[in-house]
């Protein structure tokens, strides 16, 4: 949510970032907000100043009652009253404006880093760098499924009897390589510095509001029947609702956590033969890494938060890249956004597996979380997120990228103590 201030001083640069967006229908907002918020600070104006006369006034009965005279100090509070009402009034109108110019505050996207290209969708992102070197083997490489089965580590037929699509049962080795994968992200980023969590797996709706578009939570998020909770979509989600409403000593910035979760999304839409099997699913784990800290500092950190990601997947020999998303790829409360893509042989090209964001104060606005200068005065902390890894689409790209030609999964030397000590996975068919 951008500042109410900075809207009212720069409309035109505000309607032209809704244009780089491709969301020219939101355009009469701006002047709505302007307008809005004009006959706002005009109520509170009239307010300011009915509380001056009605202090006056109380002045004034004071003095005539303490020289006797009754009768004119109760007509001046009958006036003091009328008064009053008056200022009830406006403040009814106050809360009014300050709501409608919410409503729409919510609906206006953030502003987009000027390094960010201008593009309608994913179609127009850029490619930024690519890290290893991809191989295509000159063995076919099976359906990602089609090799899990190899292992007897995958049930998508009980799991659509129990739950339907976008389920899944994992068991024996393809199961130990998904809780492996987890932990070996888990002390990575440990030992990168940064604090470890569990969070709660819901949050409520003052929370959803604050980390996410309306559009986001309604392709998103499950509600859950009779209850002010959403399961998260992300652990980011809960992550950053830790803070709602606090202050924050500057000192203690920046905070860089690691959090573990279940992740549960409802992925409306069809999405094509390469997204079936666990590509795109309703459930999944998820480790990512969160960062509040001063706003100067926010681009930095984005740099190295999808540093760790890549470091990661090429220390299980994955090779990636990096893609900046274009403008119209942004959510709104996005400032700039980058996605990191794993190597897939079989398709011969590159998939999503992360993605990075630095969201400005966009949700430190939302939520008012704010960072306490040493003199006092106080600002909204930068938020970022990034996927450190998110499992079973990570399995993926780590068993075609460590297929063997007899079937054998490799396990990388960084991964074997997690798989006890195992170098290869043998299929058992």
């Amino acid at each position: 949510m951008l500042d109410i201030k900075f809207v009212r001083e720069n409309p035109e640069l505000v309607k032209e970032n809704i244009r780089k967006k491709f969301q020219e229908e939101k355009l009469p907002l701006v002047d709505e907000v302007i307008e809005l918020d004009k006959k706002n600070r005009a109520a509170i104006t009239k307010v300011e100043a009915l509380r001056a006369q009605r202090t006056q006034i109380s002045k004034k009965i004071g003095a005539l009652m303490a020289q006797g005279k009754k009768e004119e100090g109760e007509a001046l509070r009958s006036e003091s009253v009328t008064i009053g009402n008056q200022i009830t009034a406006l403040e009814q109108e106050q809360e009014a404006y300050q709501a409608e110019i919410r409503q729409r505050m919510l609906v206006i996207p953030n502003m987009i880093d000027a390094s960010v290209p201008v593009g309608r969708d994913d179609s127009e992102n850029v490619e930024c760098e690519r890290f290893g070197e991809p191989i295509v083997p000159d063995f076919e490489i099976p359906y990602h499924t089609d090799i899990m089965e190899s292992f007897n580590g995958i049930d998508l037929d009980s799991a659509r009897r129990v739950a339907g699509n976008g389920f899944y049962y994992l068991m024996g080795d393809i199961a130990r390589l998904h809780s492996a994968v987890l932990s070996y992200a888990r002390d990575f980023m440990i030992d990168r510095g940064f604090i470890y969590y569990i969070p709660p797996f819901m949050i409520r709706s003052q929370v959803v509001e604050g980390v996410m578009s309306f559009a986001e939570r309604d392709a998103m998020m499950y509600k859950i029947e009779d209850e002010d909770l959403y399961l998260i979509g992300t652990s980011e989600h809960s992550m950053i609702g830790k803070f709602i409403d606090q202050i924050i000593p500057e000192e203690n910035l920046p905070y860089t956590l690691t959090s573990y979760s279940p992740c549960f999304r409802k992925e409306k839409g069809a999405h094509g033969l390469e997204e079936r099997g666990v590509y795109r699913i309703h459930q999944f784990e998820k480790q990512e890494m969160i960062v509040i800290c001063k706003p100067e500092e926010s681009m930095q950190w984005y740099e190295k938060l999808w540093q760790n990601t890549v470091d990661l997947f090429r220390s299980l020999d994955i090779p990636v890249r990096t893609l900046e998303c274009c403008s119209g790829d942004l959510a709104d409360l996005k400032v700039k956004s980058v996605d990191v893509e794993a190597w897939s042989p079989r398709q011969k090209k590159y998939f999503e597996v992360g993605s990075c964001s630095t969201l400005g104060d966009a949700q430190a606005r939302r939520l008012k979380i704010r960072v306490a200068q040493k003199d006092g005065k106080k600002y909204f902390a930068h938020t970022l997120n990034n996927t450190v890894l998110a499992t079973p689409r990570m399995l993926i790209a780590f068993l075609e990228n460590n297929l063997q030609a007899d079937g054998h999964v490799r396990i990388p030397e960084v991964l074997r103590p997690y798989m006890g000590g195992q170098d290869f996975l043998v299929p058992k068919k």
